[in-house]
């Protein structure tokens, strides 16, 4: 057996029975074919809701579907393996005059087939998720048969496997339409969460094209989810020199805020604001602003800061565990609710004293297109991380926070991202999701065998009261 686990919330350590990484399309179908036994599909394994994993199953790893990069010059289209990570689908474009409109935000070594899984969105303010910037995808079923997927072939496949998180076959090759590369300008303000709405359609009206609010984290301080930094992004002439490649802070000044968000988030918050003040008229280049510092060894970060030797593992492949951890949570809530619900974050978050070492607001609009869209309306994306102290009063802290986060959000109209975590109840999934037993049936019908499985599909049958293959309802 070979233990797996998440990379980021270190919640998901599994034993599997092994680990299968195809090299080309033509290895995923003869192992498809030849399968006995069930199987999950993995990338980069930032997946916390237990998408990615299969207990005592078999994993495939697509991480190895690189090859095969073809870029269309005239029609501005980049195909390339599901199994590359965004470095590597922003490098097929160099010098072509092209480039990503958008890419999963906060961390890089995801895959691409892994960003289509979850319907990924990055900081664009007029825009929908990743699903609007596909053109097309080659997908091997669970019969071992290779389909061609868009919004003319393969329709239903098309809406259901973007966000569908990777139950109905395994994506090996990904078409992305791409936009005319430009740059763009930082311009940063530090305000309060009220008027940060207003702000956005200045910005936007200016013709400011990306852009969040990075909210403060001291729950003592009257600004706790309501004051922060928002940066948006503006588009400039090509003759305008850019100021350098990345945009994000360097790896040793997110360790220090890191740190300092452990012991003095007033003043974690007031450097980071400091920061970005500084980098105000900056001028980046839009696809490789969007690129991110990420600290993958946050639990070997958390234990030296404990003194403790050999606490927990980062990310490497066996797993090992960690005695806390940053859990992902994210809420979507419409504009107009976006002030109460920060208020009402404010007092669960306060109640249960669970710390939000960082979060984000970010800009959506609606998906039209997806079975299960998270983004059913135009809405504010909310993102928490939150401290997960890997105890069992830690975790049931952790976990009626992102249960509580739901409910607030839900009342509101709004939504939120489905496997973040697998704790959301059978009404909280209903509620959000009103066709999901419908993507269930079509999961059963795709694969009437049932070779593609999921510790999350298990669960989510399990909160819907539904066995494998019977998800009527």
């Amino acid at each position: 057996m070979i233990e797996l686990n998440d990379v980021h919330s270190r919640l998901n350590r599994t034993r599997v029975a092994r680990v299968v990484r195809p090299a080309n399309e033509g290895e995923v179908c003869a192992f498809v074919r030849g399968a006995r036994e069930p199987f999950s599909v993995m990338g980069g394994r930032h997946a916390m809701g237990g998408q990615a994993f299969l207990a005592g199953g078999v994993v495939l790893d697509t991480t190895g579907l690189t090859g095969g990069a073809r870029l269309d010059r005239e029609r501005g289209l980049l195909t390339i393996g599901a199994g590359a990570m965004w470095p590597e689908v922003i490098g097929a474009t160099a010098g072509s005059g092209w480039g990503i409109r958008q890419k999963q935000t906060g961390v890089d070594d995801v895959t691409l087939g892994g960003t289509l899984a979850c319907n990924g969105h990055g900081r664009v303010l007029t825009a929908g998720p990743i699903v609007d910037d596909v053109e097309s995808f080659r997908l091997v079923t669970p019969e071992g048969e290779v389909v061609e997927c868009s919004r003319e072939r393969e329709r239903e496949l098309f809406g259901a496997v973007i966000g569908g998180y990777g139950l109905l076959g395994v994506v090996t090759e990904v078409t992305l339409r791409l936009v005319r590369r430009r740059k763009v300008r930082r311009l940063v303000d530090v305000l309060d969460l009220d008027d940060a709405m207003n702000a956005v359609h200045r910005r936007v009206a200016e013709g400011c094209e990306y852009g969040d609010f990075q909210y403060a984290i001291d729950p003592e301080g009257d600004g706790f989810l309501k004051r922060g930094v928002m940066a948006c992004y503006k588009a400039v002439g090509d003759d305008v020199e850019p100021d350098g490649e990345g945009a994000d802070l360097p790896r040793e000044k997110w360790l220090e805020l890191l740190e300092l968000a452990h012991r003095d988030k007033s003043r974690a918050f007031g450097l980071f604001a400091q920061h970005y003040l500084s980098t105000h008229g900056r001028v980046y280049f839009a696809d490789t602003m969007q690129l991110a510092t990420y600290i993958p060894e946050y639990a070997e970060f958390l234990a030296q800061r404990r003194g403790v030797v050999g606490g927990g593992g980062g990310g490497g492949g066996s797993g090992g565990g960690a005695d806390e951890s940053l859990m992902i949570t994210e809420l979507d809530v419409p504009p107009g609710q976006l002030t109460e619900f920060m208020a009402r974050a404010r007092a669960l978050l306060r109640s249960l004293g669970v710390d939000d070492l960082y979060g984000t607001i970010r800009a959506i609009q609606r998906d039209t297109t997806t079975m299960l869209p998270w983004a059913s309306a135009d809405y504010a994306c909310v993102i928490f991380n939150l401290r997960a102290v890997h105890t069992e009063v830690g975790l049931a802290r952790t976990r009626a926070a992102a249960c509580g986060l739901i409910d607030e959000a839900l009342a509101l109209g709004g939504n939120f991202f489905l496997t973040y975590h697998p704790w959301a109840s059978g009404a909280q999934l209903e509620r959000a999701y009103p066709r999901l037993r419908e993507f269930l049936r079509l999961k059963d019908r795709v694969d009437p065998r049932g070779r593609l499985r999921s510790d999350w599909e298990r669960t989510v049958r399990a909160a819907l009261g539904l066995e494998a293959g019977a998800a009527r309802g």
